[in-house]
This record gives structure tokens, sequence and C-alpha cells, in this order.
């Protein structure tokens, strides 16, 4: 038996107040998400848009809260204007980002029209790569004027008499890298000015909006965080957000140091938020200028061969290459390959916990998170069928109970030490010591009179006694109960049976005296809910 452990939680101790933008999604055309999952005009399901209504419902049932699209590295060289009207006037034309055709038959209005179906709200992508200001003046007032003017009036001439009313706006997408089109990797006082003169622009258009401006696209980059500083130092008194993502890698078999990958997105959050502070100091600005962490994800990845005595890897002169083989690909919805996640449900479902966690203890600055594969964690997919995988209920769980207040959750229990290693050149991870079995956050719902304490067990071998310290929480009782956990990490559930992994109801445990009382078993989610 493994040592005991113990989280103290107490009403004292708030980090911020949740946003309900901060479990949602990213959604990009890569692949099949697009064509072939969201959009399939031959699936028997499908509407009178193409939409595949098996998906809409599935999504809907969630209650996601905002869904960040339409890209991504697609978006930087999009035409939005080649992509509304009539299907017989729309330009098919090249995503040079991802090397495929684009049919544009999933347009701007499809879009935000498929963000209606579902009930959540879009978050909107503007080319700041090839575009102009001019092309994000015209595409808010296309989207949010009433009426009266050429673009908005075009709209309505489109069958959308009614503004969209999008309100979050995301000035370009990792314009701080070399593999975007348009990139300002080597300018970003530029792309600054950029964004202050759009954002002041379209927020003159409509002044009920937010803008966020590229921060970092990784902790790895090399102009990390000074390429930020410079960026928002010209732009700094007309944004809202500091748009930033992270894709953390593992060794192939090391558990720990995947699910232990939070820590690096908590180093980028607290870098990121005093590099925003140093900023607003200098501009002498009462303003507070918040994250929107709107891409991120965790993988296994096998380790690559390292250059010793060049260097970091230069990621410019990489994405400079130019391959004579490479094809553009045609993608056709209704022969939809099989796109699954490696290996079974339960590790990418605490991984991808493990980060949600890392945000909701920031949620004081973090107040956008978008998890990249947040569509089909929510709702799995393949040519014919959606189900629900075990991320599904790891997401809905924080969506549901993820509510009111952050607090600082004290965390006690037996610790291991992450040696350094690095994937390749550029993904170089520094070691950690000390790095808790147990990860844990917490959230009070005072209107609902509600705690709720979310745990993982990291440990792959033990389970741990735990202990939950709720004396600050007088007269608060256990309400539920559940944990989601496999002997089998390769098992997964699937649309012949999403019933493999799932949470289970527990009711071995105990509260007195304001202690919680449990076992929590190896590499498993479990959730505890109190309420007065």
């Amino acid at each position: 038996m493994a040592q005991n452990a113990k989280i103290t939680v107490h009403p004292a101790y708030k980090i911020g107040e949740i946003s309900d933008r901060l479990f949602s999604a990213f959604l990009e055309p890569i692949g099949t998400m697009v064509n072939g999952t969201m959009f399939n005009p031959k699936h028997p399901t499908a509407d009178e848009q193409g939409f595949r209504g098996d998906f809409i419902e599935a999504i809907k049932n969630t209650h996601l809260p905002a869904v960040r699209l339409p890209g991504g590295n697609f978006v930087s060289a999009w035409q939005w204007k080649n992509s509304i009207g009539p299907m017989a006037q729309r330009k098919g034309v090249l995503d040079p980002a991802w090397h495929q055709y684009y049919t544009n038959e999933v347009g701007h209005d499809e879009y935000l029209q498929w963000a209606a179906k579902v009930g959540t709200e879009a978050l909107y992508t503007v080319n700041m790569g090839t575009g102009t200001i001019q092309d994000a003046m015209d595409l808010v007032e296309y989207t949010n004027h009433e009426g009266g003017t050429y673009w908005s009036d075009l709209r309505k001439s489109y069958g959308h008499e009614d503004p969209y009313n999008v309100k979050m706006w995301y000035l370009g997408n990792e314009m701080d890298g070399p593999w975007q089109l348009g990139s300002w990797s080597a300018d970003p006082e530029g792309y600054g000015v950029k964004v202050l003169e759009t954002s002041k622009a379209i927020k003159w258009i409509d002044e009920t909006i937010e803008t966020a401006v590229c921060g970092s696209s990784a902790p790895f980059m090399e102009g990390f965080p000074a390429w930020d500083e410079s960026a928002l130092n010209k732009c700094y008194d007309v944004v809202d957000y500091v748009s930033v993502h992270h894709y953390h890698s593992a060794p192939p078999g090391d558990i720990k140091a995947l699910l232990g990958g939070a820590l690096y997105y908590e180093d980028f959050i607290n870098t990121e938020v005093a590099m925003i502070d140093y900023v607003a100091s200098k501009h002498r600005s009462p303003k507070q200028v918040n994250i929107s962490f709107d891409e991120y994800g965790a993988m296994i990845r096998p380790l690559e061969a390292l250059h010793p005595g060049y260097g970091r890897y230069n990621m410019a002169r990489n994405h400079y290459r130019f391959d004579p083989d490479r094809h553009y690909v045609r993608h056709d919805p209704d022969n939809m390959p099989e796109r699954q996640f490696p290996g079974g449900d339960m590790l990418h479902a605490l991984s991808m916990a493990s980060i949600q966690l890392a945000l909701l203890r920031h949620a004081d600055r973090v107040k956008i998170g978008c998890m990249t594969g947040g569509l089909p964690a929510l709702a799995a997919s393949n040519h014919d069928h959606v189900w629900k995988s075990a991320s599904h209920h790891v997401f809905m769980d924080l969506i549901k109970f993820a509510k009111g207040t952050a607090l600082d959750t004290k965390v006690e229990s037996e610790t291991y030490d992450m040696p350094g290693y690095a994937i390749e050149d550029t993904s170089q991870y520094t070691g950690k010591e000390g790095v808790n079995f147990i990860d844990s956050a917490s959230a009070w719902d005072q209107e609902h009179q509600r705690v709720t304490v979310f745990v993982i067990n990291r440990n792959e071998d033990a389970e741990y006694p735990l202990t939950v310290d709720l004396k600050g929480f007088e007269g608060y009782k256990v309400a539920s109960v559940h944990s989601m956990q496999t002997d089998d990490l390769d098992k997964k559930n699937s649309y012949e049976d999403e019933t493999v992994i799932v949470p289970e109801e527990r009711s071995d445990y105990e509260l007195v005296d304001g202690e919680f009382k449990m076992y929590v078993k190896p590499l498993s989610w479990n959730v505890l809910v109190f309420e007065k």
C-alpha cells in the first residue's frame, strides 16, 4: 500500500473565476475533421446543408461552451470571400498549409451555422498571414453588422437575415511560426502594429467584440517570450487576450512524463502572465490582458535523432525545405478512412485531463481553453457512427462541475522525479523533481453551494488512501463520487460497445468531521462532489 495522500480545499484559497469558455474545443479542416466527420452530404443523417446529424446531436448534447474555428494553419491563406454565396460561384483552392484541396463547400457561413446548430459559441480566427486589414474589416461587417451596407446586405441576400454576433476574434494563428503562411516570425513589432490597426478598426465596426493577439506557438520557440513581448507591446491597449499553443510530447512507455506534462504547461502560463503584466506596467495600464490557450494536446512520440553541436533545431530552415515528391490530397467526405488515437482510451483521457486541470489551476488568467481534438474527444466517430470514448466522460465532468471559482488546491502525496529528455532538437524538456503522484484541482460553485474536487492518480502501480480536508466547508455533504479506471491500457470504447471504459459510482468512502476518505486506484480519474 502506498503512503497516504491528502488534499486540502478551503473557501479562503481562491484563485479566480472560472470562465464559461475554459473547456472548449478547436476545429480546423485537417484530414477528415471537416470533410467526413462534420460534413458528409451522403451520410444517412445528413441535413439540407450536408452536415452529419448524428455528429451535431452528439456535440449538442454535451453543451460544449465554444469552439475556435476555422483554423489553425489553414486560415493564414484562406480567403473567406471565396467561400460565401451560391456553391456554383465558390472557388475551390489549394491549402498550402496542409497540402490539400479545399472546395469551400464548408465556408464562412457554414462554419457559423454549424456552431449554431450544435449550440456552441463560435470563436473566429482571422487570416493575418496573407489577409489584409480591409479583409478583416469586411469580414466583421459581413458577420456582425445589422444591415444597410454592402457586406451586411450581401449576408442577408445569401439567406442569413440576422447578424451572427461573433464576439471573439483571433487576429491570426501562430504568427511567430516560420511554418505559417505570411509568418511574422522575423518581425514581431510589425505584426503587433498590424494587430493594433486591425483590432482598432474591427472594434470601431463592432465595439462589443474581443480580440486576441498571437503569442508563442510553444515554449520551445527561439523567440519566447521576447517575441510575444515585442508584439504585445505594440497593441496592448486594443487587445483582450494573448493566444498561446502547446503540444506536450513524452517518450514511448514513459507514463510519468506523459501525465507530468501539465507542469510544463504551468511554466508556460506563468512566464506568459509575467510577460503580459510587464508590458502592462510599461504602458502604465490598469487593463488586464488574459490568456487564451486555444490549442493544446499531449502525445507519445518516438525519439528522433539529436544533433549535438549544432545548437537548437533551426525551425525556420526546416520549414523552407521543399519536397518534389509531395502531392496535394483531395479529401472525399464519403470515403473517410479510420482515424483514431493510437492505443487505448484511458491514457489519452488522463493526459488531456491533466492539462485541463492545469488550466483550471490558472483560471484567474486563462479564460479560454480550446482542446485540439476536443470534438472527437466528446464524440468519437468514423465514416458511419459516433460514440463516447473515455475522454468524453472526463470532458463532460469538467464542463458540468468546473463552475464558479477555482480554488488553490493543496496536495500532499508521494512524489517522483522526471529526468530531462529531448524528443528531438526542439522539444527539449528540463527535468522536474518532486512531482506529486496525485494531481488535483477544484471548483467552488457558490450559486449552487457545490464544491467539486477533481483527482488524477498518476501512479501506474499504486493505489493511494486519500484524505480530502473540507473543514472550511462546514455543512457540506457528499453529493456524488465517481471514478474511471481500467486494468488494460489497450482497451477502448467503440460504437459497438461504448461501455468498455466508463465512470463508476463509488460508495466506498466516508466523510467524518470534515474529512473525506477513499482510495484512488492507479491511473484513475476521480470526481468528488460535495453540496451544502
